[in-house]
């Protein structure tokens, strides 16, 4: 087992390591930009390194010095985190060539779940149903307008690198289409350096469902069943729970099987999401896998009581799981709503700025996982997520009226969050029901 890990990341998820570091008697370093010197929980660790300025490519995506910072300070391993580097094959390549241990699946893996394109073929080849679309990549507009005649409209067009919405664009027509196609290039050029880009048949009000799975280097894999993350803005996850809502049981065990399948095919090891997309009918495709943490980890905590971080670092050690899939049950329901220093009224404007008053929620079944304080700044530099409210009941009624609860009791000023707008979603029929779509946010209750 390590004995001393350095964490490339910030806020929450970087303390949400320490802490689990800090459990396994596990030393930690913290590297930190000039934006992030007040952070409290750089005390927590027993080393904390600058790596540079507030932009984030002279710091948290500055790969010599992190690993300047991880020579300096003698450790064993890099914890990504999430976002960031977390999933750049390169830099899980220049760690282990400096002989220092990636947490995080192997680099041949890496790359080939983390292509859309590729992602896609070899799904096909592990027998995970796949939406109906281009084998590869798709050049031009005769080819785009040909396939689209093919499997009809509407389609989405997607960048094969990167995620959160970037690169990707719904066209209803052959004019959208023309147009979506040379804009999505572009986005994808300016956001990714790869403009390669992929079209697919666009599942209307479809949920968006991923399964947490786990392997490592002794050839075991598991499943820690279903997150449902349809709850969107711009792609962009507010709400997620577990189990899903909308699912038989009979579509949840084969979901989950396929997730294991695909994981298996690609060689993969560590922690790992696989992301699909569920139609009206319960027909799941496949979307693509995510090789780290994912911000949303903490709700099938919650239901498996298994600790995610700590088992990323086990098979990074080279340990085998500590639990077997016959032992993984669901227990209960668990919900998370991210909470954004955004202004819900003002177009999800950010709102960077000093926050001077802070209470958090608490009492039976309430997680909190954020990294903030009264008197803490919000740097105008990075993501606008401050915290995550979890919490966990008996039932998903139960969890609903416990997260009511806990939103109504979490309080912070004068920066604006998004605390009002998951009240409005938490007493939303729809919700209640429990017949939401990754459209929903936007269609209905944003909806001017």
């Amino acid at each position: 087992m390590f004995t001393k890990i350095l964490i490339a990341n910030r806020g929450e998820i970087a303390l949400r390591i320490i802490r689990a570091c800090r459990e396994m008697g596990i030393q930690t370093v913290v590297v930190y930009s000039t934006a992030d010197r007040d952070a409290a929980y750089l005390k927590l660790a027993d080393q904390a390194i600058c790596i540079g300025d507030a932009p984030p490519i002279d710091s948290y995506l500055n790969i010599p010095r992190i690993v300047s910072a991880a020579e300096v300070a003698d450790v064993q391993a890099i914890h990504p985190g999430y976002g960031f580097l977390a999933e750049n094959a390169h830099f899980a390549e220049v760690c282990r060539s400096c002989k220092i241990e990636f947490i995080g699946p192997p680099v041949e893996a890496m790359s080939a779940i983390g292509d859309k394109v590729e992602c896609k073929r070899l799904a096909k080849k592990a027998r995970v149903p796949t939406v109906p679309g281009s084998d590869g990549a798709i050049d031009d507009e005769k080819a785009a307008l040909k396939l689209a005649e093919q499997i009809g409209y509407p389609v989405i067009i997607k960048a094969a690198a990167g995620g959160g919405g970037r690169g990707m664009r719904v066209a209803h027509n052959d004019v959208s289409l023309r147009a979506g196609l040379k804009a999505a290039q572009a986005e994808a050029e300016n956001a990714f350096k790869d403009s390669t880009v992929y079209i697919e048949k666009y599942v209307e009000q479809g949920r968006h469902v991923e399964v947490q799975v786990l392997a490592d280097a002794h050839g075991n894999a598991v499943h820690l069943y279903e997150r449902d993350c349809s709850l969107q803005r711009r792609h962009q996850k507010l709400v997620e729970e577990s189990p899903s809502p909308a699912l038989s049981q009979e579509v949840r065990e084969e979901l989950c099987a396929s997730a294991v399948r695909l994981i298996k095919a690609a060689g993969y090891q560590n922690a790992g999401t696989v992301e699909f997309l569920v139609d009206q009918n319960q027909n799941f495709y496949i979307l693509e896998v995510n090789a780290r943490i994912q911000v949303e980890h903490p709700v099938t905590e919650m239901v498996t009581g298994i600790d995610l971080i700590k088992e990323q670092i086990r098979i990074a050690a080279g340990e085998p799981l500590s639990v077997r899939q016959k032992d993984i049950k669901q227990v209960g329901h668990a919900i998370e709503c991210r909470i954004n220093a955004e202004d819900p009224q003002k177009n999800f404007t950010p709102q960077p700025g000093t926050i001077t008053e802070l209470r958090l929620p608490g009492g039976p079944g309430v997680r909190v996982d954020s990294h903030v304080y009264a008197g803490y700044r919000i740097p105008p530099n990075y993501d606008s997520m401050i915290g995550k409210l979890i919490v966990h009941g008996a039932t998903r009624a139960e969890a609903i009226a416990r997260m009511k609860r806990a939103l109504s009791e979490f309080h912070i000023a004068p920066i604006r969050t998004t605390i009002p707008l998951h009240m409005q979603i938490m007493s939303n029929q729809n919700f209640l029901a429990g017949t939401v779509d990754t459209g929903f946010i936007e269609r209905v209750l944003l909806a001017k």
